[in-house]
């Protein structure tokens, strides 16, 4: 008799990550929780990990057979220390890994896409997720949500453009699925909400739900730039001000059925979203 599968939740108390570990939990799954501070996390086994530290790498891969995986933060070249670790995992018995990619990126593309680009020759099961833009990005302490809370506004580069912007909750009941299936999905899984909304869209459901007014500021690309580079390093970025000019141009302009065909029910919108979330 096989061993029961274990499935290692790298970044397992982010924003996804750690729906993912509450998911697959609460399924009966065994999961082995990797976080830089090695967090307890309900119902799962939690182990150091840092993708800057290859010590780490060890002790994670011990005994699992599939990953999620969310790349270094803010990393212009996550292939860099991604690709030696999935090698690593592969020799060890790791066989089926679901990546958290972006929308906006595309295989062989920029950062991730690199590694996107190599997941097919590593493993014979896996997955690319490729959500739009989170919801979340309007909570907690996501620079949106802080320049809501501060003076009402949101600031962008994207000018009119839409975006399919999906709950986090949804790229996690896709993640599980791609995780658990018999046949992995082994293709990219765009994933979006139902609806493609401006920034000025969001600005007027916050403004409904809330009873505060919030009005979408719009900058130039290089003002956008200029303004995430005091927090980050410039070739970043570059790269998400180069995202918000994309949405302007209608890059992120669509929705996809990819929630409702994988679980059955379909996405969250951002109405019933911020009802929801933010008061």
């Amino acid at each position: 008799m096989s061993a029961p599968a274990t499935t290692l939740v790298i970044g397992a108390t982010g924003t996804t990550g750690s729906r993912v570990v509450s998911r697959l939990v609460t399924a009966g799954h065994r999961v082995r929780a990797a976080s830089r501070r090695a967090t307890d996390v309900d119902g799962a086994q939690a182990v150091r990990f840092d993708w800057n530290d290859p010590t780490t790498f060890d002790e994670a891969l011990d005994g699992v057979d599939r990953a999620y995986l969310i790349p270094p933060l803010g990393s212009s070249e996550p292939a860099a220390v991604m690709l030696p670790f999935l090698r690593q995992g592969r020799a060890a018995g790791l066989h089926r890994a679901v990546l958290l990619s972006a929308s906006a990126i595309p295989v062989g593309g920029p950062a991730v896409g690199q590694v996107h680009q190599a997941l097919p020759g590593l493993f014979d099961a896996w997955a690319v997720l490729r959500p739009s833009w989170f919801m979340q990005n309007f909570t907690g302490d996501h620079p949106h949500a802080e320049s809501i809370r501060t003076d009402g506004t949101l600031l962008t580069a994207t000018g009119e453009g839409r975006v399919g912007f999906v709950d986090a909750d949804d790229i996690a009941a896709v993640a599980v699925h791609a995780l658990t299936t018999a046949q992995a999905p082994n293709t990219d899984l765009v994933i979006t909400g139902p609806q493609a909304l401006s920034y000025g869209d969001i600005a007027a459901v916050l403004t409904e739900v809330t009873g505060r007014s919030v009005t979408h500021r719009q900058l130039t690309y290089d003002q956008m730039r200029d303004r995430l580079a005091t927090g980050m390093p410039a070739e970043f970025a570059e790269l998400l001000a180069g995202m918000d000019r994309a949405i302007a141009e209608g890059a992120e302009h669509r929705t996809t059925d990819t929630v409702q065909r994988l679980t059955g029910r379909p996405p969250c919108s951002f109405r019933t979203f911020a009802e929801r979330e933010i008061r």
